[in-house]
């Protein structure tokens, strides 16, 4: 910069038109939170601090070299003030315009040309023209800059504005480097005087800006901002105490990924996944718990975009240098980029899972128990991820002890050569459903069934729909074709065969019990899977599951999804169905209440609700009938 340049004392210059409009804009529309100019002042001085020590190594001399690089706060109750000072590059008298004029020069026609073009909408425009330091006027009604360069024969100049219309630049000579910005704050803006306030500002937007923040000679910015540093050389009690930082905790984390990537965007990132469930606890849906930063500057917190809504569950940082951002740092520009990151991310973390599996089954089994249902979420809601999900699944089986988890990956690798599907049943417990009818085909044929206790799992697995080219299939369908397996064949050739109906009764009592039942079944069908329970219900569409039928109509859905009616299968060769067809020839009526009996147990079995009250008054009916015969 020229000295004849910075002899001038002093000059007065007048906004234009359109940039008074715009300066409106920005101290009146542009920022939800007034809390944020402190961030965008901070983060300048941030920046100019990151200038200088960049600056210093290329030049020979520096003006005050010796001074340490830091930003300090100075607050004044009684006047009404706070000053924030960097002891970074400084700007010289033409810097200073350029600088904090940006928006009354170059850009800002361009700015007007884009925002009449959007009717003066958006205001997330303003980003691009670099205007965040006049934030400072949402909270002050006169703002003064003093500054002097790194420069040796620079003397220090002070630029003042009330933003209505002009601004003043004056020689300000005695001054350190760096840059000093008074506020002289708005009566109803006080409390930003207030040390409380401030040291509250800095902890939750700029904690991890590089530089100390000192208020009263105080740093405020204690904690280093982890994600920056090398794995190596990070010890895990550094990662322990960050985590009860970021995520508000007491305890230690149950897993943690520390990862960054250059391509296809510059990435770091530090997760942790806590011990706990909360929503488990009845606490009601829980908040995100990663945090967006942009060069260790807070850009969102508590991000809800910046991953799946399936992984609110975890906690930590996610920090990216490509970040566009508007100029309130409250929205980015171009949505796409966050899409991008949101991808990166999360793939990465399911990888991380998978290699946790690995290594450490006995952590992943316990993180599956807390926090697999939502990955389960993420299998129901979000297509892109169904696959690398699908892997990280885990249940337990009719091939595992209680209590024992197994994968899909697993199950496969144990399947006869003859089966070409995967088997899944749900129920309330396992005991419940190996004392059930479901599993009697499968273990004949000594074929696997996935255990499904949770009641999403249904909607987890018919989601998924197949894994390893293999389709997932409930047990409780209609029309399931099981394979006679090397198994099913030993087990005919040992066991005496039982005697079933002829066809011609087995059709004649199957139709009448379809006219019995009317509209509460769709068929009702001689068994082929059924060896010693009477009947069972299943789906004839095998798309709705008994336990997601139960799940919807619990939830209410029943009337916005009506339910199909089931088919009714019954076991030919059980003594009671045999029996039955012998009974409706002597007493109708009472073999049609044994029926309705059958058709209720079956429910009941398949964990569908029935009348209480009619069941319960059949019974005692059949029960008295019997009485009478025996009398």
């Amino acid at each position: 910069m020229s000295s004849e340049k910075n002899t001038v004392q002093s000059e007065t210059k007048e906004f234009q038109a359109e940039v008074k409009k715009m300066l409106d804009i920005v101290i009146h529309s542009l920022y939800t939170e007034k809390d944020i100019f402190l961030r965008e002042l901070i983060s300048n001085s941030a920046d100019a601090l990151e200038k200088f020590r960049h600056q210093s190594i290329m030049e020979q001399e520096v003006f005050d070299s010796q001074v340490p690089l830091e930003i300090t706060i100075d607050l004044d109750e009684e006047k009404n003030t706070l000053t924030i000072t960097d002891t970074g590059i400084g700007m010289d008298r033409g810097e200073l315009e350029a600088n904090l004029g940006t928006i009354a020069h170059s850009g800002s026609k361009t700015f007007f040309t884009k925002l009449n073009e959007k009717e003066r909408q958006d205001v997330n425009l303003i980003g691009q023209f670099g205007v965040g330091f006049y934030a400072a006027f949402m909270v002050a009604d006169k703002v003064r800059v003093k500054s002097r360069s790194y420069r040796m024969d620079d003397m220090g100049h002070e630029w003042v504005s009330d933003g209505a219309g002009t601004y003043t630049i004056a020689m300000c000579p005695g001054i350190r480097r760096g840059t000093s910005i008074i506020l002289e704050l708005k009566e109803q803006a006080k409390d930003y005087a207030n040390e409380h306030t401030i040291k509250r500002i800095i902890k939750q937007y700029s904690n991890f800006v590089p530089f100390p923040i000192k208020v009263k000679d105080e740093a405020i910015n204690t904690v280093q901002a982890l994600w920056t540093r090398s794995k190596n050389e990070i010890k895990d009690e550094e990662y322990t105490d960050f985590y009860k930082f970021i995520g508000n905790a007491m305890d230690e984390p149950l897993a943690k990924l520390h990862f960054s990537a250059e391509a296809p965007l510059s990435i770091k990132a530090l997760l942790f996944v806590p011990k706990d469930n909360f929503e488990t606890m009845g606490l009601g849906r829980i908040d995100p718990g990663v945090s967006l930063y942009c060069r260790k500057v807070l850009i969102e917190q508590h991000s809800k975009t910046i991953l799946p809504e399936w992984l609110r569950f975890l906690k930590g940082v996610i920090d990216s240098e490509d970040l566009p951002l508007n100029i309130s740092r409250q929205a980015l520009q171009d949505n796409s980029l966050v899409a991008k990151i949101n991808k990166v991310v999360t793939k990465r973390f399911l990888k991380h899972l998978g290699e946790l599996a690995q290594k450490e089954p006995e952590t992943y089994v316990e993180l599956w128990k807390t926090f697999g249902v939502f990955l389960k979420e993420g299998v129901i809601s979000d297509f892109a991820y169904r696959e690398e999900l699908g892997k990280l699944l885990r249940f337990e089986s009719s091939k595992t002890d209680s209590g024992k988890l197994t994968s899909l990956a697993e199950y496969v690798e144990r399947m006869p050569a003859e089966q070409n599907d995967i088997y899944y049943i749900n129920g309330p417990s396992r005991e419940a459903i190996e004392n059930g009818p479901y599993l009697e085909a499968f273990r004949k044929r000594n074929i696997e069934v996935i255990f499904t206790l949770d009641p999403i799992d249904d909607f987890a697995m018919s989601h998924l729909a197949r894994f390893d080219e293999k389709k997932l299939l409930s047990a409780d369908r209609g029309d399931l074709e099981l394979p006679e397996t090397e198994a099913a064949k030993e087990a005919a050739k040992e066991e005496t065969p039982k005697e079933v109906m002829a066809t011609e009764d087995s059709d004649s009592l199957t139709k009448w019990m379809k006219e019995a039942l009317g509209e509460r079944v769709k068929e009702v069908v001689a068994s082929k899977r059924l060896t010693d329970s009477p009947a069972i219900v299943v789906n004839p569409d095998g798309f709705v599951t008994a336990s997601m039928e139960r799940l919807m109509r619990a939830s209410g859905q029943d009337g916005l999804q009506p339910f199909g009616a089931k088919n009714l299968e019954v076991n030919t060769g059980h003594e009671l169905i045999k029996g039955l067809a012998g009974l409706k020839e002597k007493d109708e009526a009472l073999a049609k209440s044994v029926v309705e009996q059958i058709f209720d147990n079956a429910m009941i079995q398949a964990g569908l609700m029935v009348e209480p009250r009619t069941m319960v008054e059949r019974t005692y009916k059949i029960l008295s009938r019997l009485v009478q015969n025996q009398s």
